[in-house]
């Protein structure tokens, strides 16, 4: 994995966030995707310099080849990289990114209530943490 890698930007402290960043861990083509938690000092400075908020992240960002997709343009980009039953989400390509956005958006706003929260980001497995941008203490 170089520094041009696929930088994944994700919400540390959200259950179904963490799920997927799990999911993707098992399920990637190459180990070539890099996770960045918003609640770490890299992950605040990626939020705020694509316009959203870390304190209260409405999109993760997927940054790959240097260009910053969010919403389920992000969702489409990631699923590009996974193998598994996850990767027959990208069918949703065929939907208008308005009716995309409307769906992602609505999980966005309700996952902490459906999915849960944490208190802290989860600590990654030691063969992977290399690829991890977490907080500090974490």
């Amino acid at each position: 994995m170089g520094p041009s890698g696929p930088i994944w930007l994700y919400d540390g402290v959200c259950v179904l966030c963490s799920g997927a960043v799990q999911y993707t861990l098992r399920h990637e083509r190459a180990p070539a995707i890099r996770f960045v938690a918003i609640q770490s000092r890299e992950g605040r400075a990626l939020a705020q310099a694509h316009g959203i908020d870390p304190d209260d992240p409405e999109s993760f960002l997927f940054i790959e080849d240097g260009k910053a997709l969010a919403k389920s343009d992000g969702v489409l980009a990631l699923l590009r990289h996974l193998r598994g039953p996850a990767r027959l989400l990208r069918i949703g390509a065929v939907l208008p990114q308005a009716m995309r956005d409307w769906l992602y958006d609505r999980v966005a706003r309700n996952r902490y209530r459906w999915f849960g929260q944490k208190t802290a980001c989860e600590r990654p497995d030691p063969a992977q943490r290399h690829r991890f941008t977490l907080p500090e203490g974490t």
